[in-house]
C-alpha cells in the first residue's frame, strides 16, 4: 500500500498540533504501508537528519506567508503525486484541499483528515474565511473518506457527509517523567511552583484571557507558556506587553527533554483556548497527571474531566477565581490519575488502516 501524505509542514521536531498527529501517526502507519510525506523547506531545519523506516519524505519549495503557505505546498505536492503510482491520498486539514478535484479527475482515491474548522479562528480576516469555508465544501465534497478528530465536529455535519466519515481522536504516547530540571533553572522555575500552559502563540488560544486572570490572582507561583510564534507577531505583542516579566516566562517553543521537565514539575495545567480541533497538549498534560483547568469548549469535552476542571471560555473572572482556589486550597492528590485508553495510537493507527483499505481494498 502507498500513502501520500500533506496539509503538514512536517515532522518531526515541528511546532503545531497537525505535525505532532502525523509524527505519532505514520511511524506507525509505515510498519503496514510505503508511506510518502510532504514537507515544506522552510520549517524542517530540526528535523532535515532524520530518518523513519519506510518513510520517505519530499522537500518542496515554500514560504512562511500565512495562508498561502499552504496553498503553494498543497499544489506543488498534488502535481507531484499525478507523476507517482497510485495509493491512497491523505489530506490534513480544509485549506490544503482546494485542489482535490484535480486528483479525482486523475482517479486517485483520497482521505481528509478534518482536523479544525479554521475559519473560525480570529487571526483569519473575512475574505480568508470565506476562502477556507470553500476550501470546506471542497474538501467534503471530493473525499472519499473523512476522519474527524473531533466527534462533536462529525456530529454537526449532514448524513451524506457522516455517511463517510467517522470519528478517530488524537493519541498520546506513555509521558517520559523526569527528575532532571536544568532547563527549570536556566528559566528560573523551581518545581511545583508554577502553572503551565503549551501551545503556539496564536488568538485562539486565548493566552490574553490567561495572563488577564493569571495576574488578578496575585499568586505566588509563576505562569510559564511554551510555544513558539510564527506569523502572528502582532498578537505575541500584544500579550507580552500585558505581562510581568519577573513573574510569566515565554520558554518559546520547546520539545524533547526541556518540554518533559516544564510537564513533570509544573503543579497545575490551564488550556485556555477559545476553539481547537483537539489538542494534544490536553492529553500530554494528562498523561503527566497534571491538575487541569480548561475552557469549556466542545474540544475539551472529548475526555473525562470533572466538573470543576471547566471554567466558561473566555471569562477572566472565572479562570482568576479558578487559579485562586487551586493555589489556596492545593489539596489534589498528584499524579491525577485519567483513563486515556481510548486515545492509544497504535488502536488510532489500526483504524486509520481500516478506512485506507475500504477507500481502496485492492491498493
Amino acid at each position: 500500500m502507498k500513502v501520500y501524505v500533506f496539509g503538514t509542514r512536517g515532522f518531526p521536531l515541528v511546532q503545531g498540533g497537525v505535525e505532532k498527529h502525523c509524527e505519532m501517526l505514520y511511524p506507525l502507519i509505515a510498519e503496514k504501508a510505503e508511506v510518502v510525506v510532504y514537507r515544506r523547506k522552510p520549517y524542517i531545519a530540526l528535523a532535515k537528519n532524520t530518518h523513519y523506516p519506510s518513510i520517505r519524505f519530499i522537500d518542496l519549495p515554500s514560504t512562511r506567508i500565512k495562508g498561502f503557505e499552504a496553498l503553494l505546498h498543497s499544489f506543488l505536492a498534488t502535481l507531484h503525486i499525478l507523476t507517482q503510482p497510485r495509493g491512497i491520498v491523505h489530506i490534513h486539514n480544509i485549506g490544503p484541499s482546494l485542489f482535490m478535484p484535480l486528483l479525482r479527475l486523475f482517479k486517485r482515491k483520497i482521505v481528509l483528515t478534518f482536523h479544525t474548522a479554521n475559519y473560525e479562528h480570529d487571526k483569519w480576516h473575512y475574505i480568508a474565511r470565506q476562502f477556507l469555508k470553500f476550501c470546506e465544501k471542497v474538501a467534503l465534497r471530493n473525499a472519499h473518506a473523512i476522519i474527524f478528530i473531533n466527534r462533536y465536529r462529525f456530529e454537526q455535519f449532514p448524513d451524506r457527509i457522516r455517511q463517510k466519515s467517522l470519528y478517530i481522536p488524537n493519541g498520546i504516547h506513555l509521558p517520559v517523567v523526569t527528575d532532571a530540571t536544568r532547563h527549570l533553572a536556566k528559566w528560573g522555575l523551581e518545581g511545583q511552583k508554577y502553572i503551565l500552559s503549551v501551545g503556539r502563540i496564536t488568538p485562539e488560544k486565548g493566552f490574553d484571557i490567561l495572563i488577564k486572570a493569571f495576574l488578578a490572582a496575585s499568586t505566588p507561583y509563576k505562569l510559564v507558556i511554551a510555544g513558539g510564534t510564527e506569523a502572528e507577531t502582532g498578537y505575541y505583542r500584544q500579550i507580552t506587553g500585558l505581562s510581568d516579566p519577573d513573574k510569566i516566562i515565554f520558554t518559546g517553543y520547546v520539545y524533547g527533554e526541556a518540554l518533559q521537565q516544564l510537564y513533570t514539575h509544573a503543579d497545575l495545567f490551564v488550556l485556555s483556548s477559545v476553539s481547537e480541533g483537539f489538542p494534544f497538549v490536553l492529553l500530554e498534560a494528562m498523561s503527566y497527571g497534571l491538575p487541569l483547568l480548561v475552557s469549556d469548549i466542545p474540544a475539551t469535552r472529548l475526555v473525562t474531566l470533572s466538573p470543576q476542571c471547566y471554567f466558561p471560555v473566555g471569562d477572566v473572572a472565572a479562570l482568576t477565581a479558578k487559579i485562586t482556589g487551586f493555589i489556596e486550597t492545593n489539596d489534589q492528590q498528584k499524579p491525577v490519575s485519567y483513563d486515556l485508553s481510548p486515545f492509544d495510537w497504535r488502536l488510532i493507527a489500526g483504524q486509520t488502516l481500516e478506512v485506507y483499505e475500504k477507500v481502496m481494498p485492492n491498493v
